[in-house]
């Protein structure tokens, strides 16, 4: 089975992937202090000590929250990031706002140590995985060279955008590979947590996704005006509705779940 598990933790990121192989996949690793809820934890109370492979979409403490704390309970197999990014660079953009978490320490550690090439690729049982990012120095802003991972299974979608822009979108659908991947995706995660300058209309020239992901948690900032919801084809709920949206801070633990030879499945409100 592939399933997709987009955890609740607040305004952050953090979701993990299990494949009908033997690898799996963490994108990001975020957590929340009033939820109490920690990636490191989860994989601490299951057993569960090796990742295939840790997709850092970018550099910001949102993201990257809980990566000291997961090191230290999970060995990782290798790493997807933005390869193009100068640690140098992250190191002064993030010295700009403050001082570096050991959080933030721990993934600079990360990208710019773990440079040797992966010799076996891990079995993801027919999931397949493809990245894309904008190149340093086309832009020089974190969240527009986000690191954008696309995980396709016999039909169901699924895009991890991180947090880019709409700038970011505009110069990645210049690619072919790009907007054919876009019309492969069933589940659309907004990026940027739905915030209006993550949203890009001309993406849905291309995807037109059963239901879109919202990670984050109560609306603190004027940020999330646009209708994700029109774009969506909806998915029809146990209660009922449809529902074209589902969002962590509505919705909680959210997993799409995909057997070989049946329809994917989504579920909210999981108890982890």
């Amino acid at each position: 089975m592939f399933t997709f598990t987009l955890f609740d933790v607040g305004h952050g990121f953090c979701a993990y992937a299990t494949t009908p192989g033997t690898g799996n996949m963490l994108f990001d690793c975020g957590y929340d202090l009033d939820l109490k809820f920690y990636p490191s934890r989860y994989f601490e109370d299951r057993n569960i000590n090796y990742v295939s492979e840790l997709f850092l979409s970018h550099f910001d403490q949102d993201h990257v929250a809980n990566l000291r704390s997961c090191r230290q309970v999970v060995n990782f197999g290798s790493i997807s990031r933005n390869s193009s990014v100068p640690a140098d660079f992250i190191l002064r953009e993030k010295q700009r706002v403050g001082p570096i978490s050991a959080a933030m320490e721990s993934a600079l550690d990360m990208h710019q140590n773990w440079t040797e090439q992966v010799l076996v690729l891990p079995d993801y049982g027919g999931v397949k995985v493809t990245r894309f990012w904008n190149a340093y120095p086309t832009f020089t802003d974190m969240n527009n060279l986000s690191l954008v991972t696309f995980l396709e299974y016999e039909g169901c979608g699924i895009v991890v955008p991180g947090d880019l822009e709409c700038e970011g979108w505009q110069e990645l659908l210049k690619w072919e590979a790009f907007r054919q991947c876009l019309r492969e995706t069933t589940i659309f995660i907004a990026s940027h947590h739905g915030r209006n300058a993550g949203y890009c209309e001309e993406v849905f020239d291309y995807c037109e996704p059963h239901v879109v992901l919202l990670s984050d948690k109560s609306i603190v900032h004027d940020s999330q005006e646009h209708d994700y919801a029109k774009h969506a084809r909806g998915i029809e709920w146990p209660d009922g509705r449809t529902r074209y949206v589902l969002t962590t801070r509505a919705d909680g633990h959210i997993r799409i779940a995909k057997e070989r030879g049946s329809p994917a499945l989504v579920f909210a409100n999981l108890t982890l």
